[in-house]
């Protein structure tokens, strides 16, 4: 009918299927899934009109942000190592899970920090920071709420670069090669549309610069504390200055506010 041979299109059909990389397939498919229902299910205005009303105890502000990081950590993590591991049986080094060639990684990292740390003291100084940071506002004057703020951010983090630079990344290894840098960049940044656009454009060039050194290191570790720490060294400095009231940049400013901290 139409010229159209039924059999003929049911043998091309399996013949392109027979050439598909499954797991490939199943992890940019789990990928763009993962963002759907984090942005479905997974952020605090979803906590706070579905899940609060259902909870014993009243939530308080910090839970919304509990279930935001954790979801991600669920999403991000949690379900992309159990279809690798369990689902295409990798083993931990082939997921990225490894320690890889951590002697480069450590010595990035102990490179890298110490800039952050000196950079983001800087920033904290600024009125503008300290009103923003941390985003939960509470966590910057109770140290049991800003540590557990803290604990779940890092496993946002953890969700969140995984999903990029381990399952996306090593995932698809297989069937891209080193390819794959570039795969798991694509959707990477699309998710910065909203971003300003200078972070929006760097956003294209951090995901690439990410994804070639965790490539090299064949580890995702070493992109947490790379990604993560700005944030968190910041949520640090800021929470410390609020609550001591130390301003400046200087020695005297430092020692002012690990003073008050002591006392």
């Amino acid at each position: 009918m139409l010229g159209l041979d039924l059999a003929s299109e049911k043998d091309r059909l399996r013949k392109a299927w027979a050439r598909v990389d499954r797991q490939a397939a199943v992890v940019l498919l789990f990928a763009a899934f993962s963002v759907i229902l984090q942005m479905q299910f997974g952020d605090k205005g979803f906590f706070r009109r579905e899940v609060a009303p259902l909870l014993t105890d009243a939530p308080t502000g910090l839970h919304a942000w509990v279930w935001w990081f954790g979801f991600q950590g669920l999403v991000g993590f949690v379900l992309p190592v159990a279809i690798l591991r369990w689902g295409f049986r990798n083993t931990w080094a082939e997921m990225g899970l490894g320690l890889g060639d951590w002697r480069l990684a450590s010595g990035i990292a102990l490179l890298y920090l110490p800039l952050v740390i000196l950079g983001t003291w800087f920033l904290s100084d600024s009125t503008a920071f300290q009103e923003n940071y941390p985003h939960y506002a509470p966590a910057a004057r109770d140290w049991g709420v800003f540590f557990i703020y803290e604990a779940f951010f890092l496993l946002y983090w953890v969700g969140w670069e995984y999903l990029w630079r381990g399952f996306v990344l090593f995932g698809t290894a297989r069937a891209f090669g080193v390819m794959a840098i570039v795969v798991q960049t694509v959707p990477f940044a699309i998710l910065h549309y909203a971003k300003p656009f200078p972070e929006a454009v760097l956003s294209i060039v951090g995901g690439l610069a990410l994804g070639a050194l965790v490539w090299r290191t064949r580890s995702f570790w070493i992109a947490v504390p790379i990604h993560a720490a700005q944030m968190m060294i910041l949520d640090a400095w800021c929470s410390l200055r609020i609550r001591s009231g130390a301003t400046g940049t200087g020695l005297s400013a430092f020692l002012d506010l690990f003073r008050h901290t002591a006392g």
